[in-house]
């Protein structure tokens, strides 16, 4: 059976390489991305749906298929107000989640963040926590939270702050043993690679992979 994905976030660091994984698997014939400006990308496989995300009711019907993979996030950098920060990282992956669930998409698999927990008192954490727990009371027939920690590989936009804190993980890494093994970094691809995997896979309900279980898949 080929499949049809839906990506959104396809122009970030895990989207576009789980963009490049998709169009050259066999079991996937169609993958739509979702995106705020055309990726220059042409693939036979590939449709583009350049879309307002502030209007995703629009395209409900789109959102049809074997997965949809969520890589939707921002930064404080990028996005300093709190509101439309919620907005990116919280409320479009929810509504996209509940048009997958009502349009019978078999998979959602959402990029959340170790350390979620609705209870935090840090904001990018208890955001994460509580997207989880919205996302698990919406009735996905199967639902993969994938929790890396430190993110690295290659992306368009350099980030400075994080390429330095990427060095460092290079050396706290092997240090990172038994329980603490799940704060390793997590290269961006291996994560596309892992996101890739668990789609092939038929399994109903939630599963949650922290970074030792993504590194391992």
């Amino acid at each position: 059976m080929a499949y049809r994905a839906i990506i959104a976030g396809a122009s970030g660091l895990i989207g576009s390489n789980l963009l490049n994984i998709l169009l050259e698997a066999p079991r996937y014939s169609e993958v739509l991305v979702l995106v705020r400006r055309q990726l220059p990308i042409q693939h036979k496989k590939l449709t583009q749906l350049v879309i307002n995300f502030d209007e995703l009711e629009k395209y409900h019907a789109a959102i049809a298929g074997h997965a949809v993979f969520c890589c939707l996030g921002t930064t404080k950098s990028q996005t300093p107000d709190e509101k439309r920060y919620r907005q990116i990282d919280h409320d479009y992956p929810l509504l996209l989640a509940k048009f997958a669930q009502q349009n019978q998409v078999d998979q959602f698999h959402v990029v959340s963040a170790i350390g979620a927990d609705k209870t935090s008192v840090f904001f990018y954490t208890k955001l994460k926590g509580e997207l989880e727990d919205d996302l698990k009371q919406v009735g996905l027939k199967s639902l993969h939270i994938y929790q890396p920690s430190m993110l690295t590989g290659h992306r368009d936009k350099p980030r400075p702050a994080e390429k330095l804190i990427g060095g460092l993980f290079k050396i706290i890494d092997p240090l990172l043993l038994g329980r603490l093994k799940k704060y390793r970094s997590v290269n961006g691809a291996t994560l596309a690679h892992a996101m890739y995997k668990k789609s092939l896979e038929d399994a109903a309900g939630i599963f949650t992979y922290t970074s030792d279980k993504i590194n391992k898949i």
